[in-house]
């Protein structure tokens, strides 16, 4: 079964220097169990191919019901040295959440 990302969770994201920084709370308890289980920063960062060009750092917290994510080497430099039209990461969350899972029953 295939769920959408969004339908389980919402996001925030941000930027610093070339890093982007991206996180997914899932709006219950089951919810971050799928996300927890299903996504990993590989899924990730097949996600953000072409994107993201570093390592995918991924931390939980259980507390919020949240795994936060950062993406190394995303940014073209940053802000204020890349020559990308929008270098910065806030973005990068509303386009995670596009994402469909495969989820067994």
């Amino acid at each position: 079964m295939k769920i959408k990302l969004l339908d389980i969770a919402h996001g925030r994201s941000g930027d610093k220097g070339d890093a982007a920084n991206v996180g997914i709370i899932a709006y219950d308890d089951k919810g971050y169990e799928i996300i927890k289980n299903h996504l990993s920063k590989e899924v990730v960062k097949k996600h953000f191919e072409g994107i993201c060009l570093g390592n995918i750092d991924r931390y939980e917290l259980p507390n919020i019901r949240a795994l936060n994510f950062v993406l190394h080497n995303t940014l073209g430099g940053g802000g204020t040295v890349s020559l990308k039209l929008d270098a910065q990461g806030k973005t990068l969350a509303a386009a995670l959440l596009r994402l469909e899972l495969d989820v067994e029953n």
